[in-house]
């Protein structure tokens, strides 16, 4: 495992404290989505449907709710008469106001009764919580052997705060309750979260989002679960929005100040690092300034084109916790650029986390000057152009120019590959002409305005080769499989010209290379043995091998194809040259 996988793996390890759990942060209770909780006293077994039934003397009545003190509910009971005079009582009721919900859902009203002796049967609760808001009469029973739900529409309510929809099940259109659904939602989130199931966690989130989308604590949850997915331009758009909701929601700050220190963003993790009358997180605040540290750093190296040295602090500030910073990675390419390390440098920009769109809070930011996402662009066109995709580089460095249009270093970027793409178009013309010296010429213009393109340098090889000028045909090819080693065209060019040359020895390390490439071609396996076969004589001092006999290397049709194909036109293109199709 490199050490970009063990940063990535340290980052992603989920931390479900981070989570809200439950909904006593600032943000749910400014949101309102908080089911208030209803006190329950010492009861025994409760009946939390609201439903008529038996009470305890056997006659038919509403059973008790799961309130402490008297019922508040009146059950039919006959009073008993004897307890009357002796007995002393108090009793009150507060509501919300906000309307509750019937039965186990818990409506949003808490209820308390007390009773200053033990006798208080013969009290009766006030407020219109009542049918039609009447008391019935003294020894009345229940009429009818079918029991009727509190809330079930089939008789007239009063105005207190019981609900139509009773039982146990979800009631409708109750802003209390679909708040409590939301939170049960959130809640099965948390548990799909702590578990690793992130994809699953973050729909419910979603979903809760849905239900109460002004909730800042479902949003900061939600940030969690795409962070843990790697999707962070995405979680840092919901940790502001969680901000949006509650500015004061700490949470959300903290998740926003890690958010942007894994991203290499020093000034906007230190905006909500350091919030005003809290605390910053020790920990966090040591990542910050030794990021800033090695920032400096990096800065001062790139301005002395200290390309090691770039490399050392980019690796530093990586391992200070900016491990997804897009811009980071970027000059590391760059470096690897400038060390003529190009396959490390392609390889670099593979490891670019997606941030696309790009975050406002993000996008205006700068690094050595330009606009954090156009110097990305701005690396990726300077290493596609090395690589001869021509098209990609001209895309990346159009955008880039559109992201940053003052910025003079992008500019001349893009100018540079309109040149080296115009070069390259008239040498294939010219070629094409069979005018060998001026598409020479024509590919060595494109070469001053970028010397790292290895397309350039193997088509002007073929040009020389044309010219029968076999050691300069080899030079060019050194310099293309510099900067891509596996460039199998270039390598069989190479091999043709040494053969033509009776450089033998590097003639056979050349097809012993193409052979392991190319194991199924006959051509190269014979063009091996013929120069190994001379190689032999050579070395045994045999006769010597006139330059007229080594012409079998380069007459077949199939290296008729290659060596006079510049930029890979030719019919074995795609057979020779998979890995990098010339344009």
């Amino acid at each position: 495992m490199d050490r970009q996988d063990v940063f990535d793996s340290e980052h992603n390890k989920p931390d479900f404290r981070q989570l809200d759990l439950n909904s006593n942060s600032s943000a749910s209770k400014k949101s309102g989505t908080v089911c208030p909780k209803i006190p329950v006293g010492n009861v025994g077994p409760r009946n939390l449907s609201g439903e008529l039934g038996k009470t305890r003397s056997g006659v038919m009545g509403h059973r008790r709710s799961s309130s402490t003190g008297a019922p508040l509910i009146y059950s039919g009971r006959s009073p008993s008469s004897s307890n009357t005079s002796n007995s002393t009582s108090s009793s009150s009721i507060s509501t919300n106001g906000s309307g509750g919900g019937g039965g186990g859902n818990g409506g949003n009203f808490v209820s308390s009764v007390s009773c200053v002796s033990s006798g208080c049967s013969n009290l009766y609760p006030s407020g219109n919580i009542c049918p039609s808001g009447k008391i019935s009469k003294s020894n009345m029973v229940s009429r009818g052997t079918k029991s009727d739900k509190l809330g079930s529409g089939s008789v007239n309510y009063g105005h207190g705060n019981i609900v139509k929809g009773g039982g146990g099940g979800k009631v409708e259109n109750v802003r209390g309750n679909v708040q409590c659904d939301s939170e049960e939602v959130k809640n099965q989130g948390n548990e799909l979260y702590k578990r690793g199931k992130f994809f699953e966690a973050l729909g419910l989130y979603d979903k809760a989002i849905g239900m109460a989308p002004e909730n800042a604590a479902y949003r900061s949850n939600k940030a969690a679960a795409l962070t843990m997915l790697g999707r962070l331009g995405e979680a840092v758009r919901e940790c502001e929005e969680a901000v949006r909701l509650d500015s004061g929601y700490g949470r959300a700050h903290q998740r926003l100040a890690s958010l942007f220190l894994r991203l290499g963003q020093v000034e906007n993790a230190r905006h909500h690092l350091c919030l005003q009358g809290q605390p910053p997180d020790t920990t966090e605040l040591q990542k910050l300034q030794l990021l800033e540290k090695h920032m400096s750093r990096c800065t001062d190296a790139r301005k002395a084109s200290d390309w090691k040295g770039v490399l050392q602090e980019c690796d530093a500030i990586m391992v200070a916790g900016a491990v997804s910073s897009p811009q980071i990675i970027a000059c590391k390419a760059e470096a690897y650029l400038k060390l003529q390390q190009y396959e490390d440098a392609d390889s670099s920009l593979s490891n670019l986390p997606k941030l696309e769109p790009y975050p406002a809070s993000c996008s205006q930011n700068k690094i050595f000057g330009i606009l954090l996402e156009a110097y990305v662009l701005y690396v990726r066109a300077k290493v596609d152009i090395a690589f001869g995709r021509f098209e990609n580089a001209a895309a990346a460095a159009e955008k880039s120019v559109k992201i940053d249009f003052s910025n003079m270093e992008v500019a001349m970027l893009l100018n540079n590959v309109n040149l080296v793409t115009r070069a390259r178009s008239q040498g294939r013309d010219l070629f094409g002409a069979g005018k060998f010296t001026e598409a020479c010429a024509a590919y060595g213009e494109g070469l001053k305005y970028n010397l790292c393109n290895s397309i350039l340098y193997c088509n002007r090889a073929v040009c020389w080769s044309r010219l029968g000028l076999w050691q300069q045909s080899v030079e060019d090819c050194n310099y293309a499989l510099k900067i891509q080693p596996n460039y199998t065209k270039a390598l069989l060019r190479r091999a043709v010209s040494n053969a033509k040359l009776e450089e033998w020895a590097e003639a056979v390390r050349d097809y012993e290379i193409l052979r392991k490439e190319l194991p199924g071609d006959s051509e190269i396996a014979e063009s091996l043995s013929r120069a190994q076969d001379a190689l032999m004589k050579l070395r045994r001092g045999d006769a010597y091998v006139k330059p007229g006999e080594s012409s079998g290397f380069s007459g077949s049709d199939h290296f008729k194809a290659v060596m006079h194909s510049p930029g890979g036109s030719g019919p074995d293109a795609s057979r020779n040259h998979k890995k990098y199709p010339e344009l």
